[in-house]
């Protein structure tokens, strides 16, 4: 009886949030406080700046305009400004200049909204911006957010435009948000479907700060002798929370001092992206930067209150515990609106069904609290996941919080430390630091904190061997494997991409690893065919042409954008994902044990690691770099669904009494008679 209330409850909930759901993507800034709000032939537009002394709205006859009509505002005793005019519609674009004695305050700067719905941005390092006010209406149809248990996520992390940009992606739009979903490509959704998984988390697509000041210009606001593309491609310097990036729309340009989002088709384009996925049963997760902004952009924060959105020094000048500059100040009331606001706009607009915060941590723990708290009420099934790296660095603190976080752990203890090139972990046949068989014994069950890990429980746990930050798994392991040298130049990139022997050996055994552990399994675009990220030769002043990049954030070109031929290339390992990819589809038990469910083999002091499951899967790892593993088998007849050749799921060889595991490799087993939708 009570298991049937519990149902009926929960399904009145998500009839309530989907209620919601409609609701909001209907209403146009029906969640903001700020903003511009059109009501028939009239708009209101209010702004909170409550230490200026004048705000006036700036209406822009066009978007190369530096000035236009200014209106003045009037102030509540909230703090707030506002303005109602028949002036400005659908289609009119706007801006503020402030006036008054404070910290950040320049009357000469006219900003966009920071609550811009859709933004015209000019590509130049001060990401110079207009607001475009846009009627964000759209048929949705039948559309709602993909609930899947965080037990279940398959996460593919991705970046929107290096998933088409290049020739080979065969996109009709490549490097835009309908590129990405182009039916019939090679690269995109296509391969994503392909792929099985459930799951795309976009790498930053808010609005954000592309451009960078021009290399070593002694003229330039900051003088940049680090980053010769003098851009910001990976999008970690968001300009506008509640517009989306205009470069990704396919109206987008890169040329420098021309302008971006002229039309707002950006918004309707994001949805479609998101309607596409979703029609393919594929959530998406979206990356957002609310930790710190850009140095050197017109950001509208740092114009209308330095004191209240950002942290700083005694002296004024901005706080750096993100290594970024300009940290913004969450725990303020202002800055916690906007966040709050910003993610539930995003879920209701846009159907976003998760976040990633970047740099969690630097986000206060009472705004953390209120970000999972609200959204869930929003949506029950929501995605949270936090880069949990920061000030107090304490994963655990996220999980009592009921968020995940990303198991840094996981990925240094099968490769080596992210900060060490030349450290070995157990895909090398090495224990890292004080690891051994209880360190992989407690990764397996989702590195819960009763066994010593950072997690209540497994559904917490991310579980991850790359990401975008730092080398690829496929080039770690070219290094630290002595595969290459660490700075050498690669002569032939095609030549290079392919993966055979010992190589092919060690990607396979990381990727049968990550696909049988508990908790949240996340890959990075490319992982499938150990990706290599090679700096691309564009007449640039980078002396470190041809060689492995371990850091490509401010590289817009071949380096970083996907190219389909090197997935052909390596076949045999995007089939070994695939094949795994159903193999966790098809077994729950390697999303849903518990610890109980588990027994573990005494293998002495092998690097390796072997346990039965529920007493009908089996599964051996042998980290030795040199050495087979022999072992005894449970009584019994067992298919082999996946080896160190392939992956089978009809399991048509079968094992008895003993099996040897070659070096560098893994075997999954199944009980005779329970064989899964084979």
């Amino acid at each position: 009886m009570f298991e049937l209330s519990k149902k009926i409850f929960t399904s009145i909930l998500l009839i309530l949030a989907l209620l919601i759901m409609i609701q909001c993507s209907n209403k146009t800034g029906s969640l903001l406080s700020y903003g511009a709000f059109v009501n028939g032939e009239q708009t209101t537009f209010k702004l909170y700046a409550p230490k200026a002394d004048k705000v006036f709205l700036v209406l822009f006859d066009n978007y190369e305009d530096q000035t236009g009509e200014e209106l003045i505002m009037k102030k509540n005793a909230k703090g707030e400004w506002l303005l109602s005019t028949e002036k400005a519609n659908y289609g009119s674009l706007y801006g503020y200049r402030l006036e008054g004695n404070y910290l950040g305050n320049d009357p000469e700067v006219i900003i966009a909204d920071p609550y811009s719905l859709a933004s015209v941005t000019q590509n130049t390092d001060r990401h110079v911006a207009k607001t475009l006010i846009i009627d964000t209406s759209y048929e949705w149809g039948n559309d709602k957010w993909i609930n899947i248990d965080p037990r279940d996520l398959i996460i593919y992390e991705m970046h929107i435009r290096d998933m088409t940009a290049h020739s080979s992606s065969g996109s009709k739009s490549p490097g835009t948000y309908l590129g990405l979903v182009n039916p019939r490509q090679k690269g995109g959704i296509t391969h994503l479907k392909e792929m099985g998984v459930n799951a795309v988390q976009l790498l930053p697509a808010q609005d954000f700060a592309n451009i960078e000041v021009p290399f070593k210009d002694e003229d330039a606001s900051i003088y940049n002798d680090w980053n010769p593309y003098a851009r910001n491609h990976w999008g970690y310097m968001t300009t506008f929370f509640f517009a989306p990036e205009t470069y990704y729309s396919s109206s987008g340009t890169k040329n420098l001092g021309e302008w971006n989002g002229k039309d707002g088709r950006a918004v309707q384009e994001f949805k479609d992206m998101v309607k596409a996925l979703h029609n393919e049963g594929i959530a998406v997760i979206l990356d957002v930067v609310y930790n710190h902004v850009s140095n050197y952009d017109y950001h509208p924060l740092k114009y209308i209150d330095r004191e209240m959105y950002f942290r700083l020094q005694e002296d004024g000048s901005f706080i750096s515990k993100s290594g970024c500059g300009n940290d913004t100040q969450s725990e303020h009331p202002a800055m916690k609106k906007l966040i709050l606001e910003s993610v539930k706009y995003w879920m209701t607009e846009y159907h976003i069904d998760g976040f990633r915060f970047d740099l969690g941590n630097l986000i206060d723990s009472d705004t953390r609290k209120r970000i999972i708290g609200e959204l869930r009420r929003i949506n029950p099934h929501v995605i949270i996941l936090a880069e949990p790296w920061g000030d107090g660095y304490d994963p655990s603190g996220f999980s009592k919080m009921g968020w995940a976080s990303f198991n840094d752990h996981f990925r240094d203890g099968l490769k080596g430390s992210v900060f060490n090139i030349h450290e070995k972990g157990f895909l090398f046949g090495e224990w890292r630091e004080n690891n051994n068989h209880e360190f992989l014994k407690r990764i397996i069950l989702g590195s819960r904190k009763k066994f010593g890990g950072q997690y209540l429980n497994a559904a917490h746990s991310v579980n991850y061997l790359e990401c975008h930050d730092g080398h690829t798994l496929g080039d770690r392991l070219r290094i630290t494997g002595n595969f290459i040298e660490e700075n050498e130049v690669i002569k032939d990139k095609i030549a290079h991409s392919k993966v055979s022997g010992k190589l092919l050996d060690m990607n396979k055994l990381g990727a049968l690893f990550l696909f049988t552990c508990q908790g949240i399994v996340f890959m990075h675009e490319g992982q499938e065919w150990a990706r290599s990220k090679v700096i691309a030769n564009k007449g640039t002043p980078d002396n470190r042409i041809g060689q492995i990049d371990h850091n490509s954030y401010e590289k817009d070109n071949e380096t970083n954008w996907i190219n389909w031929r090197e997935k052909v290339l390596n076949e045999e390992l995007v089939s070994y994902y695939k094949g795994l990819i159903k193999i966790r589809k098809n077994y729950p038990e390697f999303s849903y044990s518990e610890p109980e469910d588990y027994e573990f083999m005494d293998l002495g002091e092998k690097t390796a690691v072997a346990y039965g499951l529920n007493n009908y899967i089996f599964v051996a790892m042998n980290g030795d770099y040199e050495d087979p593993l022999k072992l005894n088998l449970p009584l019994g007849y067992w298919h082999v669904l996946a080896d160190s050749k392939s992956v089978d799921l009809k399991g048509r060889q079968t094992l008895s009494k003993s099996v040897s595991l070659p070096p560098t490799s893994g075997i999954i087993l199944v009980r005779s008679g329970n064989l899964k939708n084979s």
